[in-house]
Formats: C-alpha cells, sequence, structure tokens
C-alpha cells in the first residue's frame, strides 16, 4: 500500500518540469512601477515612453506625476542661448551632458522660476510662460500701461505660483506691475520709492568702499567693447535680465537686482514698493563687463576685469553696506580672457553659477561652486553638423514633467 502511494505520487519519467521566468519590470506593481519611473533622470522622461505601451502610458498618467512631485529637488538643467538659429539645448548639471529642450517659437527667453521659464516676444512684446521640459505653454494677459508708454528696464520671475515683475521707467523714476497666476491677472503700476544704500543689505550699517552713486555722464568700456560716453547696453540675449531672492519683508515677494544703465546694481523690493542703487565695486573708468546672479536665497555681482597684464573674474556680494568678494577664478583660466574685450553672462541656481564668457576671440562656459570656491570649463557642445555651438548667456530651471504653467 504505501509502495503504490509513492509511485503514484512521482511524476512520469518523461514528463518535465516548467521553469518560472525570472521576475521583471512587467510583475512590478503598477503604483511601484511610477515611483521607479519618477526617480529617473529628466532626461530619461523623453526615452521611457518609447519603451512600450505600459510605459508610455505610465508616463501620462496623474499618479505619475505626483510620483514626480513627491521627488524633492533635481539636479538644475541650464538653457542655452546662442547667437545663431540652431536648436534649443540644454546643460543637464547633474548628469553633465547636453539634452534637447523646447521652446516657445519666435520668442526669447528672459526669466525663470522653479521648472519654468517666461519668454517675450521681441515684436509685440507679448510674454508667455513654458515647461521647456514638457512643452507645455501658455500667453499671459496683457499687462497693463501706466501713463505714456514707459521704457521696460528689467523682467523679474518669483515664487511658487510663480509671479512676473515688470521695472519699467528710469532711475528714480521707476514703477512696477506684478503678475500673479494664482490669479491670473496684473496688478496696477506702483511707483517704487527710492532708500538708502545701505539697506539694501541684511543691515542697516553704513555703506563703505563704493560711496555715492554718480548719474554724471561717464566713459566707459561697453558691453560691445567700443569706448562710449552714453549709458551701458546688455546684450540682446540679457536685455532684460534680472534676479530674485526672497524677500524679507513678505511671503511670496523677492528682491529683484538687475543692472542700471549706469552700470550700477540696482536692488527693488517688492514687498516696501522701494529700491536701491547699489555702490560701484569699481571705479567708472575701469573696463570691466558685470552681472548678477541669484544662489542659495543670496545675490552675487559676477565681475571681468584686466588689471596689471591679466584678467580676473571674481564674485562679489553686499553685505553690511559693502562689497566683499566671496570666489575667484583661478588666475591661470581667467588670464586667457586678457585682451580678448570679452563679455559675460552668468546665471546662478543653488550652488552653482554658470558663467558664459564670449568674444571674438574666446567662447566658453564655466560652473563655478560657491561654498567650495571650485571651477571647471564645461565641456564642448557638438551639433549634428559636428561644430561646436558656442553660447552667449543661459537661464536655469529645474526639470520637472509635473509642472503646469
Amino acid at each position: 500500500m504505501e509502495l503504490s502511494t509513492e509511485m503514484s505520487m512521482a511524476p512520469p519519467a518523461n514528463c518535465r518540469k516548467r521553469k518560472c521566468p525570472p521576475p521583471g519590470l512587467r510583475d512590478i506593481h503598477e503604483d511601484m512601477l511610477e515611483r521607479v519611473l519618477a526617480r529617473l533622470p529628466p532626461a530619461s522622461f523623453f526615452r521611457l515612453r518609447a519603451v512600450c505601451r505600459e510605459w508610455r502610458a505610465a508616463a501620462a498618467s496623474p499618479t505619475f506625476l505626483d510620483a514626480c512631485a513627491r521627488v524633492p529637488s533635481r539636479d538644475p538643467w541650464f538653457l542655452m542661448l546662442s547667437e545663431r538659429p540652431r536648436p534649443v539645448v540644454a546643460f543637464d548639471a547633474g548628469e553633465r551632458s547636453w539634452n534637447p529642450c523646447r521652446s516657445a517659437p519666435g520668442s526669447m527667453p528672459v526669466a525663470a522660476s522653479g521648472g519654468l521659464v517666461l519668454y517675450r516676444a521681441p515684436a509685440t512684446g507679448e510674454l508667455s510662460v513654458s515647461n521647456p521640459l514638457t512643452g507645455a505653454f501658455r500667453a499671459l494677459p496683457t499687462p497693463p500701461q501706466g501713463q505714456g508708454v514707459p521704457q521696460l528696464h528689467a523682467i523679474a520671475m518669483y515664487g511658487s505660483p510663480y509671479r512676473v515683475a515688470l521695472f519699467t521707467g528710469e532711475v528714480p523714476d521707476l514703477s512696477m506691475s506684478v503678475f500673479d497666476s494664482s490669479k491670473d491677472s496684473w496688478e496696477a503700476p506702483v511707483a517704487l520709492a527710492r532708500r538708502s544704500e545701505a539697506s539694501a543689505s541684511s543691515t542697516d550699517a553704513p555703506a563703505q568702499g563704493g560711496g555715492g552713486v554718480d548719474d554724471s555722464t561717464v566713459y566707459f568700456l561697453s558691453k560691445s567693447g567700443d569706448v562710449v560716453a552714453t549709458n551701458m547696453q546688455r546684450s540682446a540675449s540679457k536685455q532684460y535680465s534680472s534676479v530674485a531672492i526672497p524677500s524679507e519683508r513678505g511671503a511670496g515677494e523677492a528682491v529683484a537686482y538687475f543692472l542700471g544703465h549706469s552700470g550700477t546694481v540696482v536692488a527693488c523690493d517688492t514687498a516696501t514698493r522701494t529700491f536701491a542703487e547699489l555702490p560701484r565695486i569699481l571705479p567708472v573708468h575701469f573696463e570691466y563687463s558685470i552681472d548678477v546672479v541669484a544662489c542659495n536665497g543670496a545675490a552675487y555681482a559676477i565681475v571681468l576685469s584686466e588689471y596689471l597684464d591679466t584678467a580676473s573674474l571674481r564674485l562679489w556680494q553686499f553685505a553690511d553696506g559693502a562689497w566683499r568678494q566671496v570666489a575667484a577664478m583661478p588666475p591661470a583660466m581667467s588670464h586667457g580672457f586678457y585682451g580678448k574685450k570679452a563679455d559675460i553672462n552668468c546665471v546662478g541656481h543653488g550652488d552653482r553659477v554658470m558663467v558664459c564668457v564670449s568674444s571674438g576671440d574666446v567662447n566658453g562656459c564655466f560652473m563655478c561652486d560657491v561654498g567650495s570656491d571650485r571651477w571647471e570649463e564645461l565641456p564642448k557642445c557638438i551639433n549634428s553638423d559636428g561644430e561646436v555651438n558656442e553660447f552667449l548667456a543661459a537661464f536655469s530651471f529645474e526639470p520637472r514633467v509635473e509642472i503646469n504653467v
């Protein structure tokens, strides 16, 4: 009896055991799959949709976008601007690679905040907001006009939900109009009151070292490399550029920094509706190129100057009423700009600052880690024709597929 039972339980001699396939991504629960895909580098967003139908559906699902939103932060991308009309590319600071990007047709980027970029149409002045990663796009309502037709001076974008501030007029008669995306409307233009230079810093210490601002006509080296006796002209790629840091005087408000036509740094507080011209970093007769950036909630001025047969590139921060150097490019690296009449256009994000150096003889992009004062030159961007792309400026954004406009 026991023998027959054991024989009945034995498998037939000609029967093979069926092997189970090893577990794979197909066996992962949909919710877990979306969490895994959300952690991939943003550049993978375009590739994962071509893997299979399941992944393409997952990339478009609301739960996948929710999983992306739970990722606390991503390394910035730098949207590059070139003099020639070429396909738009961005530098991925995390992967150290060049990736294709999307842009608003017929418009120039003028500001960026979070994962969005603000564009302006040169012909009409129309403003639009776009997510350069997904291509999502919307046009903003027409801003209100004050008395007459005030000259646009600078544009700032800040906050979440985002706001857009237009600064018009000339110092000392500056006005500001603010668009609030949560209300989908513009506020009426308001005049900005002038405040002392010392109050533009974190304390009320008196201004030091830079002296007062001289509004008289001066001679200086223009952005194009010519000595002129007129106001400073920004390069077309950064004509209305500004940077914004959070204001200590109001939630959701900001302090916008931009270059005045006389070459000084202007700070406008959207909370107090005031502005100040900061002291000059270098004497007015010095030949130099200057730009402003924002990093980790602080504003910096970056200056490329020549002195004693060499060139230097330094980062300055305005605090306690005076400019103080916080970082400098190694002399062996900056000396290559000597005598080149180079122009710099800079942008910051987190701890990083990108500096685009351009002239007829030299062109390159450099990255600085402000905390460690470590500098490096970025790898060259080779286009489909095998040519090296030369960039004039950049705007930084955080690549986020889940952000709507």
